[in-house]
């Protein structure tokens, strides 16, 4: 075993803490464990790689700052469970897939290609996702979160979506 490989004992342990996140999120993590737990393998190497826990399945920069969009969980998240029932890589998936109501499908990928980020200016990068979504409120905690639709339930508070409004 190399020292980039992390240990079985090691992805035990992330693999619990990121199912209790998840829960106590009001997300699921994919069922299928043996799945679950490659991708947990691959953010543990992304991690001792780069120094912080990139997408398995996407390329890193290995630049921390160009890299924060896919440090899991990712920015997309959120809108990809909605849309397609799972994350990019799968990892997140929602509860009718968790339940077995639904199965998985392709998700498309919504980050910017290298060359697409390099022709758009740095400080117009950062407002893209902010100025064309609507930013919605959780009218018990508080918690912000710029997206199409408010989440299902409230990854803070766990309110359900009809406690949302919108802000902005």
């Amino acid at each position: 075993m190399t020292s980039k490989e992390p240990s079985e004992g090691d992805v035990q342990a992330l693999y619990m803490r990121l199912y209790r996140d998840a829960e106590d999120g009001g997300y699921h993590l994919n069922s299928d464990v043996n799945f679950t737990k490659d991708l947990v393998r691959g953010l543990l190497v992304n991690e001792r790689r780069y120094g912080y826990p990139a997408c398995p399945c996407r390329l890193s920069t290995g630049k921390k700052d160009d890299d924060q969009d896919i440090i899991c969980p990712c920015d997309y998240r959120d809108q990809d469970v909605e849309e397609y029932d799972a994350c990019y890589c799968g990892l997140y998936v929602s509860e009718d897939v968790f339940n077995g109501q639904k199965e998985l499908g392709p998700v498309p990928e919504r980050r910017l290609t290298p060359e697409e980020r390099m022709k758009v200016e740095p400080e117009k990068l950062a407002t893209i996702p902010t100025l064309s979504l609507p930013v919605w409120r959780c009218r018990v905690c508080g918690y912000l979160c710029a997206r199409e639709t408010p989440p299902a339930v409230c990854p803070i508070c766990k309110a359900k979506k009809d406690r949302f409004e919108r802000f902005i």
